[in-house]
């Protein structure tokens, strides 16, 4: 019952959803404004986020089904199924499609640095493998995918870089090669690196070495992915525009391509995005709903955000909200497992809120 009552909550919610301002809309001639996306949502089995995601947003990001251990989760067998319904999806609705990742240090099976023994491969082989993978993965997407993340978090906080295993059996040009991989199966297609916290100066600092080298070896990175998971008081909003000013002056676009804001106290690592950085505990005072001052600075905070983006638009190709409604969030269970979380303009119910408001008016005031 509920499978035949879905398309009817669509059409409702879409009709309703269409009375309100378009993010897409407001920001067209600026830069795309996109959401990622999880499996029940591209399969449109999500009544709330079906109602919102083509009419709010023109380019989208798959949270996981891109993800090595999703779509190779065997060394001689890849699963494409998901992926594949992720990208008619977005052409479906004529988006942007962005493909997330093809290196992580994360998320990848054990096998992958492994020979048939259980032995660690040789630089050779896993070279030859990472060839094989983006290979297989760029070029069955080629000319449906617009841009690829090639590699993901690759730095230390400090801005050097990650001691993952791609690095320690390959060396620092892991990076490169990857680039020049993913360009070879899809010379059309956009190339970005991207990576969290780099606001911070050292990590910046790191990360602007990085694309100097990738461009120096002849690597075309068409954009520096920011990936934006904010806080209400970092990174400050000299902060966000050094960042933007670093890369564009390396000839970079900027993509903010996970953008949220938590607004609960800080728990575990600082602001880390690291993924292992979890937390026994934390404090989780919101249980009930957002108290409306909060409301207010969450929506202050994200109209000082986009102000920033929409100066800078000319060197903006993008802002990617990681989530459609608070309630997909993943701050709602990290660091702290099972806190409730309100770091995205739609709420549980899929209605816009303040900060929704604040956004589309920096656009207007462009």
């Amino acid at each position: 019952m509920l499978n035949r009552l879905i398309p009817l909550i669509t059409v409702f919610t879409t009709a309703a959803f269409a009375q309100q301002p378009s993010l897409k809309d407001a920001f067209q001639g600026l830069f795309r404004v996109g959401v990622a996306l999880n499996q029940r949502q591209f399969e449109e089995k999500d009544a709330r986020a079906a109602g919102i995601v083509p009419v709010q947003f023109s380019t989208i990001s798959p949270e996981n089904v891109m993800k090595w251990e999703v779509i190779h989760p065997r060394v001689d067998g890849y699963n494409f199924v998901p992926a594949d319904e992720y990208v008619a999806f977005g052409q479906k609705y004529k988006m942007f499609i962005v493909g997330h990742n093809l290196v992580w240090h994360s998320q990848v099976p054990r096998w992958v640095f492994q020979d048939e023994k259980g032995a660690p491969l040789t630089r050779d082989a896993l070279l030859a493998r990472m060839k094989e993978h983006i290979t297989a993965v760029v070029t069955r997407y080629k000319g449906k995918v617009g841009g690829w993340d090639v590699v993901n978090e690759a730095l230390n906080e400090d801005g050097t870089l990650r001691k993952s295993q791609w690095l320690n059996t390959i060396g620092e040009d892991y990076l490169v090669k990857a680039f020049q991989y993913a360009h070879q199966a899809d010379p059309d297609c956009e190339l970005y690196y991207n990576d969290y916290s780099i606001e911070n100066q050292a990590k910046r600092r790191g990360a602007v070495e990085l694309i100097k080298k990738l461009q120096a070896a002849g690597v075309n990175v068409a954009a520096m992915g920011l990936q934006g998971h904010d806080s209400l008081d970092w990174p400050t909003v000299q902060q966000q525009e050094d960042t933007i000013n670093a890369f564009a002056a390396l000839g970079v676009k900027i993509s903010i391509s996970e953008l949220d804001v938590d607004v609960l106290p800080p728990a575990g690592r600082g602001n880390s995005a690291d993924v292992s950085a979890t937390s026994a505990g934390g404090a989780n005072p919101y249980i009930h709903g957002l108290p409306d001052d909060v409301q207010q600075a969450l929506a202050r905070r994200y109209a000082d955000l986009f102000a920033i983006f929409v100066k800078h638009a000319g060197v903006m190709s993008r802002v990617t909200f990681w989530g459609v409604t608070d309630g997909d969030s993943w701050k709602n269970n990290f660091p702290v497992r099972g806190r409730t979380n309100y770091p995205l303009l739609f709420d549980r119910e899929g209605k816009p809120k303040p900060a929704f408001d604040a956004v589309i008016q920096t656009a207007r005031k462009k």
